[in-house]
């Protein structure tokens, strides 16, 4: 396994903890996959705090709110792919290089045509 690296290490922990307290089982899977919605609905409300949009509440939260809920997401997700795959981490990696390579791709692609005309 490649797990190295603090967020790999909180997240097979945070697996193994949870198979063995509540199974492996389908629903397991489902109720991960909610935790993760759940958390990112946390970011949202610490964003609308730190933005001060209900009035009613006024400013709430600050950057460093969201940027932990933000974390928070990251772990949740990386725990929960553990229940895709043997090796999370690879998975992840190999994904990361996807993604970067297409992000190449499109900031080294030449301009479109009707970019190029004079307005």
């Amino acid at each position: 396994m490649n797990e190295t690296g603090p967020l790999w290490e909180v997240a097979r922990r945070s697996a193994a903890w949870l198979d063995a307290a509540n199974g492996t089982g389908a629903h397991e899977t489902a109720l991960r996959l909610m935790k993760l919605a759940e958390e990112a609905g946390e970011v949202m409300q610490a964003y609308i705090g730190m933005t001060g949009q209900n009035p009613r509440k006024g400013v709430t939260h600050q950057r460093a709110d969201v940027a932990a809920e933000l974390c928070d997401v990251i772990i949740t997700a990386a725990t929960a792919l553990h229940r895709f795959t043997d090796d999370p981490a690879a998975l992840f990696d190999e994904h990361a290089r996807r993604v970067t390579r297409r992000i190449d791709a499109l900031t080294k692609a030449p301009a479109r045509a009707d970019e190029t005309l004079p307005p």
